[in-house]
């Protein structure tokens, strides 16, 4: 009944069209009303304290990171760099997009902003070039859902929080995961486009090369920064991203000189209305996280799945469906606020990595950012494109599909992320 009032409350709210974080809240006083300790006061606390956390002081930085990189010039650096390196090849313009998209991720963590980035440089071109407009949107936005696994990543952040996981070893540990995601978009990219007669762009020459990564060093040099610094303990990942938005804007004013000072004031509104938006969810969250605790919830959801408790293997696979299932109505924060508190207890009573279940936890969520119907990304694609979103969805379908196929495999094979996650972390 406990379970039945909170979900019931939840989506009931949700299905008014009433948002996500009022829903939250509205479902956590439902959940007090059951349990007959209904008190304002103590509503009001848990959503202060919700927000008092120092490791989520690395959301509004990273996002400030983000917004300073598209505007100052570093995004449109990247990508440059990407097209001399791989842009002749056949189907190039594609390739340019998975790797610049790696490239990104390293940079800002949010794949809204990476993929309205690459939608806005690249999308343009692969359609002058020749290929599918709806193909080449939902390849961008598969490459934009890996900026939340490969670090920094916002969604590490929160879901740190959340589980009370390091997130400095959330950050190692999504390397190898991100870029397998990064190649298994490649593979699909590699098959279609291999049907298309499109003449690919001319070779760079080695000058131009030489040119590019020039021109994008300090760009590149972000990424390399915040992972050594981590790596050797220089800094939290909270400190990381005070580092990232000081580096972005010393680098977008005084060395590329792209980002004029009048502009700062819209770039920091700017970032402050998405982290705004992100901290309010987190702190109506925080009140569900202790209301789940309180009426003993995580127990109730052991016992559903105990017939899997035997089975790691088995236990993820039905974890992971079940996140697939939200996904395709819900968006990556509020799932992981949702979710975290509800299955950690599950995944700490089977004995399964903290770190590693992260991983896989983050890149299913990133994935239902291009599930429809609701996939933010997908919208993100179609808005800058100027698209159907029905088009969207029918070309990121092979590139989702490979996608899934990594999340499994990773399922089935631990090792893919452990070993080269306790080499990264020690």
């Amino acid at each position: 009944m406990t379970i039945f009032v909170f979900l019931g409350s939840l989506l009931g709210a949700m299905a008014l069209g009433i948002p996500i974080a009022y829903a939250l809240l509205l479902s956590g006083a439902a959940l007090m009303v059951h349990l007959d300790m209904f008190d304002a006061q103590i509503l009001a606390q848990n959503v202060i304290e919700g927000a008092n956390s120092f490791p989520l002081l690395a959301v509004p930085f990273f996002m400030l990171a983000g917004e300073i990189m598209n505007v100052g010039g570093l995004s449109r650096r990247i990508v440059k760099l990407a097209l001399s390196l791989v842009g002749h090849v056949r189907g190039g313009l594609g390739f340019v997009a998975i790797l610049a998209a790696c490239l990104l991720a390293a940079l800002s963590g949010s794949a809204v902003a990476d993929t309205a980035a690459l939608a806005a440089l690249l999308l343009p071109m692969m359609v002058k070039a020749g290929h599918d407009k709806a193909r080449a949107g939902g390849l961008i936005a598969c490459a934009g859902i890996i900026a939340p696994v490969i670090p920094p990543s916002i969604a590490f952040v929160i879901f740190g929080v959340a589980a009370n996981v390091s997130i400095g070893k959330l950050f190692l540990a999504g390397i190898v995961p991100g870029l397998l995601m990064g190649l298994s978009i490649a593979i699909a990219w590699w098959w279609v486009a291999k049907r298309e007669a499109i003449v690919p762009p001319p070779k760079a020459s080695r000058a131009e090369r030489l040119h590019a990564l020039k021109d994008s060093f300090w760009a590149l040099l972000l990424p390399v920064i915040v992972l050594v610094g981590l790596k050797l303990g220089v800094f939290t990942p909270t400190e990381a991203a005070v580092v990232a938005a000081v580096y972005a804007l010393l680098v977008s004013t005084l060395v590329y000189r792209e980002l004029k000072w009048h502009q700062l004031t819209e770039v920091f509104v700017s970032a402050a209305k998405t982290t705004a938006v992100i901290m309010f969810l987190v702190a109506a969250a925080m009140v569900s996280a202790w209301l789940i605790t309180v009426a003993d919830i995580p127990s109730k959801m052991i016992g559903l799945l105990e017939p899997f408790m035997d089975n790691q293997t088995l236990l993820l696979i039905a974890i992971m469906l079940l996140v697939i299932a939200v996904g395709t109505a819900m968006d990556m924060t509020p799932t992981i606020l949702i979710l975290t508190p509800v299955l950690m207890p599950v995944v700490k009573a089977a004995g399964i990595d903290p770190v590693y279940f992260g991983v896989l936890f983050v890149m299913n969520n990133a994935i239902g950012l291009v599930t429809p119907p609701v996939g933010t990304v997908l919208n993100v694609v179609a808005g800058v494109g100027k698209m159907k979103m029905d088009d969207v969805t029918r070309g990121v379908l092979p590139f989702m599909a490979a996608q899934f196929i990594v999340l499994f495999l990773l399922v089935l094979f631990p090792s893919i992320v452990t070993v080269p996650a306790r080499w990264f972390y020690g």
